[in-house]
This record gives structure tokens, sequence and C-alpha cells, in this order.
């Protein structure tokens, strides 16, 4: 028998049979700062169980087939019907089940129902991200449907209920339900506006017949969506089933499904309507007004979606170094890759410790305990979206690195969280949009800078560079020139400033001191691993690496 030519050495185990949620302590700290006292541990069980799904093996399997047999349109049957169904893999359906039985759904109305749903959104969706997309449509449907009570209460139940039925019935036979949505035509994009889809009203009951299409249609295999059409009063928001409530299917016509560069496991496909039926939510010509909480939470599920792939990238990429050795010695012992995973784990912090802060508001805002937050989230959403979506990329691209080959490789599971990077940035308007956003709600809204003033305030003081660039900020607020060509400029220092405020607050002193010598004492290159060599990056290190 011939020998084997080599031994497997020196190779990094698998990071799997871990607690996704009890290893990253940014996120535990998180929790436990937001939460009332009386909900962290009945909440911390809760995550360290999805965080244990999360890191499983079953999962981590279930993840890599939903991805690699993504979904399939099937718009007849055998005898030639119309059907217009997508056809999953049984693994999206354990994935997606999975979230909803989780409560990712199932946020309004529940004491600190938005951190504990945002902390185990980011918890899951680092073990899938494309089943994140119908949960988060459905978690945001919720705020819009509010504006018509009677709406609410026929729906609301449904779409919070922690049960998946992934069966195509009338809403009134099943226990839950999803939501997608469709907004975007294809001469329009952003500009939804500029929708040509036309609304005839059949009766005075607020039902309608819709007749147009939509370029990009989430989720739609959902129960129902909210979609956006030009009544004779306006642009105006429409709920629309897929099953009718006599059994009937609703005419709903996919066109075809979108080739995506990451995200394969969910499908997003262009629709008709012809002669579809819908109902209509909020008055005519407040379409936009009536969708726009609708656009915010999921703005705000990009930003948490975006931290979750920077923070299982920088998980991957320091349990690597961790067990790899190179040129004597472990790489995460090494001054040059130490200083890469600190800047990398900088970034996977702030962006974590902003999105759970916006997540404590829309709790105090929707309990009514403090109408500042609400002006908080109206600035601060855009400019979350906007930066950490934008720093999602080169994040996951870095830490891919730090795995060498191995990182290039489909089999280290990098190259599906490169593909998934930029989408958030994309989804719920691009980067444009949320700098201008910014723009809108600074200008028309002046609670909302007080309120981010007051956030960033309580940490003036604690760090010279925090407050130098404070003040730098409040001079280029100042001025008004060339406003909407600095409008990304603005959005990214109005981000950094936060951020910063944030963790010289809550985070360790390394931490915080890293951050601000980096990103606000200007002491910083223009790739990751260059940091300051005087700061502490080994306590930076060993803060992001997920034991277990």
């Amino acid at each position: 028998m011939a020998a084997g030519t080599h031994a497997v050495t020196n190779q990094a185990p698998p990071l799997v049979g871990y607690d996704a949620f009890t290893t990253d302590r940014v996120l535990v700290e998180a929790v436990e700062r937001h939460l009332a006292a009386g909900l962290v541990e009945e909440a911390r069980a809760e995550l360290s169980g999805l965080g244990r799904s999360a890191g499983s093996a079953q999962v981590q399997e279930w993840a890599r087939l939903a991805n690699e047999n993504p979904p399939k349109l099937r718009t007849h049957d055998r005898y030639g019907n119309r059907i217009d169904e997508v056809e999953f893999h049984p693994s999206w359906h354990r994935l997606l089940g999975k979230g909803v039985a989780a409560g990712l759904t199932a946020a309004w109305g529940r004491p600190g129902g938005h951190v504990r749903r945002a902390a185990g959104f980011l918890v899951w969706s680092q073990a899938e991200a494309g089943n994140g997309c119908p949960l988060s449509m459905t978690h945001a449907a919720v705020p819009a449907l509010r504006t018509d009570p009677a709406l609410a209460a026929e729906w609301e139940p449904r779409l919070t209920a922690m049960v998946y039925d992934e069966d195509l019935r009338p809403a009134a036979q099943k226990a839950g339900v999803l939501f997608g949505m469709g907004m975007t035509e294809k001469q329009g994009g952003s500009d939804v506006r500029a929708n040509t889809t036309a609304a005839r009203p059949l009766a005075e009951d607020g039902t309608y017949e819709l007749t147009g299409h939509k370029w990009f249609c989430s989720a739609p295999m959902s129960d129902a969506f909210l979609v956006l059409a030009q009544a004779p009063g306006g642009l105006t928001c429409f709920l629309v089933p897929r099953a009718l409530a006599d059994g009937t299917r609703n005419v709903f016509r996919i066109q075809r499904l979108k080739d995506k560069l990451g995200n394969r496991s969910n499908a997003s496909a262009e629709v008709e309507f012809a002669g579809t039926w819908a109902r209509r939510v909020g008055d005519e010509g407040r379409g936009v007004r009536t969708i726009i909480e609708m656009v915010a939470a999921t703005r705000m599920d990009c930003a948490l979606g975006a931290a979750a792939l920077m923070r299982q990238a920088v998980a991957q990429a320091a349990h690597h170094c961790a067990y790899r050795e190179a040129f004597g010695a472990k790489l995460i012992d090494k001054p040059l890759m130490r200083n890469v995973l600190a800047d990398l784990a900088l970034e996977s912090e702030a962006a974590t410790t902003l999105a759970m802060r916006l997540a404590a508001a829309y709790d105090a805002a929707e309990a009514g305990d403090d109408e500042s937050e609400r002006s908080f989230l109206r600035l601060t959403v855009p400019i979350t979206k906007y930066w950490v979506t934008k720093r999602s990329t080169p994040t996951v691209v870095e830490a891919s690195e730090c795995l060498g080959g191995n990182g290039y490789v489909e089999e280290s599971g990098m190259p599906r969280l490169l593909r998934e990077s930029p989408l958030n940035s994309i989804w719920e308007g691009a980067g444009n949009v949320q700098a201008l956003d910014v723009l809108r709600a600074l200008q028309r809204e002046p609670r909302a800078l007080d309120a981010y003033l007051r956030e960033v305030g309580r940490a003036r003081g604690a760090d010279h560079r925090l407050d130098g660039a404070i003040k730098n900020l409040l001079t280029e607020l100042a001025d008004l020139d060339g406003i909407e060509a600095r409008a990304r400029r603005l959005a990214e220092r109005l981000a950094l400033v936060l951020q910063g405020a944030l963790l010289v607050q809550y985070a360790p002193p390394a931490v915080a001191d890293a951050f601000c010598a980096s990103r606000l004492g200007g002491d910083w290159g223009s790739a990751f691993g260059t940091l300051p060599h005087t700061l502490d990056l080994a306590s930076v290190v060993e803060r992001a690496r997920p034991v277990h």
C-alpha cells in the first residue's frame, strides 16, 4: 500500500459548534446595557439558544445547501395553469422557520422587543443572510399597517406570530404570514414618484385593481406585499395578497427571478399586475408617508445585516489566526497581523454598538417614553445605513485575506460573505439616497440634530480627539456651501463621531482609544492594519475572538 504523501498539519479547525451570541462580547454587553434588568436573563437564554443554532454544524450545512441550490421559478403547472410559484430547497424553509420561531418578526409590542430582535437578527444573519430578507420585510410591515387600524388588527397578529407556514392559503386560514414589498419600477428606481402602476378603485371599501409592474419585488413567495401605485389621488400604498379570501390566486405574475451576485438563497423577482386585487393602506396620495416607517425599519435591518457579516468575517479571521502558525509563531501574535485584526475588530465593534443603540431607540420610541428618541432615529437611521453598510465590503475583503488562499476557497464560507457584503448598501436606497436623506433630516427636522447632539454630548470631555471631531463637525454643519455635493462626507463624519461617542462611553478603554486615535484622530492609513503601534492592540483582538 502506497504511503500518504503528506499529513495535514497547521490548518485551523472549522469554527463550528460554538455559540455565536455568548462569544460575541460586544453584542452581549449591548443587550445587557439596553434591556431592563428584569428582561436580561430571559433574553440571554433565548439569544444563546439561537447562537448555538447559528454556530452549529447542522445550520451551517443548511446554509450551504440553501445557497448552492437557489430558488427556481415555476410559472405554470404541468397542465398549463399559471401558478407563479417559487420553489426553494428544504434547507431554506428550515432556516426561515427557525428565524420566525426565534421571534425575528415579533418585536412590536414586546418589552425590549427591538433590542432582543435586533440581537437575534444579528446572530442569525451570521449563519445565513438570505433568509433575513423575508424576516425583515415581515417585521417592517407592521408600522405601515398601523396607519390603518382595521388592517393592523387583522394582519398584525399573523405578522408577529412565531409560526412559519410555507403553504399558499388565504391569510385568514394561517397562524403566521410573511410579507414582501414592491416599490421600485424599471423606469424610476429609487425615484418612486416616477411609478406608473395604476390603481383603479373598485368600491368605497378601499379595494382597488392594480395594473403595472415592479422591477424589484422582495420575497415573492410571501403571503402579501406592500406596494406603491398611482391612485386617482396620487401615489398610494396598497396591500396585495397572493391568495384571495375565497381561496383563488390573486393575479401576481412573476416574470423572472433576478440572477444576483450574492443573496443566492433568497428570491428577488420582477412581477406584473394585471387586474390585481389590492386594498388601500392609508389615504390616497400619501403612499410614501405610509410606507416610510417600513422603509426605515428595513434600513435598520440593512445595518444589522452588515454588522452581522462583519462580525462573522472578523470571527473567522481571528479564529484562523489563533491556530495558524507562520514564521515561528501563531499569526495572531505577529505584530502586523495583530494590527490588521485589531483594525477589523474596531470596525465590527463600532458597527454593532451603533446598530444596537438604534434598536434601543426603537423600543423607547414605540413605548412613547421619549419623543426625542424618535427624532434621534430620523437622523441616525440613514446615517447608520449609509456608513455601516459601506464598511461591510472592505471589512469582509480584509478578513478573507487573513485566511490567505483558504479564504478565497468556497468551502471556507468567506466567498459567500463577500458576495453578500455589497447588498445591504444597495437595498432600501443606495449610498446617495441615504446621504441625501441625512440632509433632508438636518434641514427639515431640527429636533433630529438636537437629539443627535445630545447623544454625542454625553461623551464630551472623555477624549480630546472626540472633542475635536465634534467641534469640526459643528463647523461643517454650519457651512451650507455645496452641501449636496458634500452629503456623503457629512454622513460619514456624523457616523464616525456617533460611533466614537458610543465607544468612549461603553467600550473598554483600549477599544475607545484605538477608535478615536484612528477614525477621529487622523493617525490611520488608507488600508486596514495601519493603527498606531503604541496602542493596546492585543486587548482589542482578544475581545473579538470567538472563544468557545
